[in-house]
Parts: C-alpha cells; structure tokens; sequence
C-alpha cells in the first residue's frame, strides 16, 4: 500500500505539472491576444484627446529666444462627445499674463482616421458660433459651462484637418501629423491659405507649427524658427510670476505677433 500510495502521489504530481503548463500557455496565448487587440483605432483617438487636455506653456521658448516666441498658454479641455464616439474638445490660447483673455479659440474634433485612410486620428478644428460665451471655459466648475447641447449646435465652420500617425520607434514623439500641402482657406493678415504641423510627446509636450502663406506661397504670418513647444503646466502656475516674460509687454512686441504668431484668425 505504500508503494501504491507513492506512484498515486507521483501521477497526481505529474498531472497538476500538465495542467500548470496548459493554464501558462493558454494564458500566454490569451495575453498575447489581448495585446494585440490592446490598441484599437478609438484607443488611438482617446490617446491623442487626453495627451491635447490640460494646461500647457511655451516658456521655456520665451526664456529661450524672445524674438521668435511668447510665453503662451494653452489650455483644452472636454467639452461633449459626438453620438458617433468622436470625442469634442474646448481649445483656447492667451498670453500668460491675461489668460482670462484668450486670442484664439476653437473645438477640435478627435476621432479614427477613416480605414482607408494610412493614419490613426483626424484632428479637425472648428470656430465657435459664440466664442465670448466660451471664454475661460475650462476655468469653469461644470455647472457654469455650456452643457453638451449648446457646445453642438455652437460647433461652427470647419478651418483645418490634421492626420496624425503614430511615431516611429525611436522618435520622442508618440504623434505626428500635418494637414495636406495646399492647406485651408485663410484670410489673416494677408494669407489665402494655412497649415499647420502637430505632434504629441511623451513627456506630455504638444508641438504646434501654424503658418499663413499668401497666393504666392510666401508665408505672412506663423514663426519660421519653428512650432511652438508646449510644456505641461507646473505644479504652480504661480511659479517665476516676478519674471519680466510675464509682465505686460511694450507695444512694439504687441506689433510682433502679427509676424510671429496668429491672433484671431479666420
């Protein structure tokens, strides 16, 4: 009977081993699975809606070159989603010092690329029907914001499409994308048409290159040294609130951003 209870013991040992080994595989075969499954066209677009929300600030470009760059704030939040999924954010630019008074706003539009489409997100960008009702929007509790239905109705005509891709291993970014060479319609300061470059990093940084070309392909308005670099807000937004970048500027650097940058364009 001992001898009959070892071997029992032995076989009982061997089939818990098999079975160990079955669960390890399926298990690895599910996961795999799931990994691959892990990242769907609506994933790449949520990716890219959260990495555009929050506060962000091209300081460190103003500290860095003072002629070609502004300390600006960006800021974007939430503002609805779309009965198709596509997710609707409020998006709004000021100079750091007045963020209360925001030059440019507009809603993007996050969604898949169409599958036909060699890209992931459609980034687009509308004007808003009543922008100074949106002021701040993001700035406000819930309850003071245009609910879901008035952001709809208030999501106006449409100014530009970006496709964006994911990067390519290696790159610091983890999206890029511009829209079509000949652009969009513009009519700021002189331009027939607009592009713009976008691309979202890893650290959280969103660059953004906007440029205004007349009919002759000359550009008219945008930075030529390069996109704007947003950095996520700090901790304090208070922090360095004693720096001359942040004080008002003279009125020839207010004459500047008619070169360097678009207020209130079309």
């Amino acid at each position: 009977m001992g001898s009959g209870e070892e071997d029992t013991g032995g076989g009982g040992g061997a089939v818990r081993g098999a079975v160990l080994k079955a669960l390890v595989v399926v298990g690895g075969v599910l996961l795999l699975r799931r990994l691959r499954r892990s990242t769907t066209r609506w994933d790449h677009a949520r990716a890219v809606a959260d990495a555009l929300s929050g506060e962000k600030f091209s300081r460190e470009q103003a500290r860095k070159d003072p002629d070609n760059y502004f300390n600006l704030r960006m800021l974007t939040c939430p503002a609805t989603e779309m009965v198709d999924g596509s997710r609707v954010l409020y998006f709004e630019q000021a100079f750091w010092r007045t963020p209360e008074k925001p030059f440019r706003q507009r809603f993007y539009m996050v969604k898949p690329c169409p599958k036909e489409m060699k890209c992931d997100v459609e980034l687009s960008s509308y004007a808003i029907r009543d922008a100074e009702e949106y002021k701040n929007f993001c700035d406000r509790s819930k309850d003071q914001r245009p609910q879901a239905e008035e952001v709809i109705a208030d999501i106006a005509e449409h100014l530009t499409t970006i496709h964006l891709s994911r990067c390519g291993r290696g790159k610091r970014c983890l999206y890029e994308g511009s829209t079509p060479p000949e652009g969009f319609p513009n009519n700021w300061s002189g331009a027939s048409y607009c592009t713009s470059d976008l691309s979202i990093h890893k650290n959280g940084e969103v660059h953004i290159w906007d440029k205004g070309f007349n009919d002759e392909g000359n550009q008219v308005w945008g930075t030529k040294a390069g996109p704007y670099e947003f950095k996520p807000a700090p901790k304090s937004k208070y922090d360095d609130m004693f720096s001359p970048l942040n004080f008002s500027a003279p009125l020839s650097l207010e004459k500047k951003l008619d070169k360097a940058y678009v207020i209130d364009d079309q």
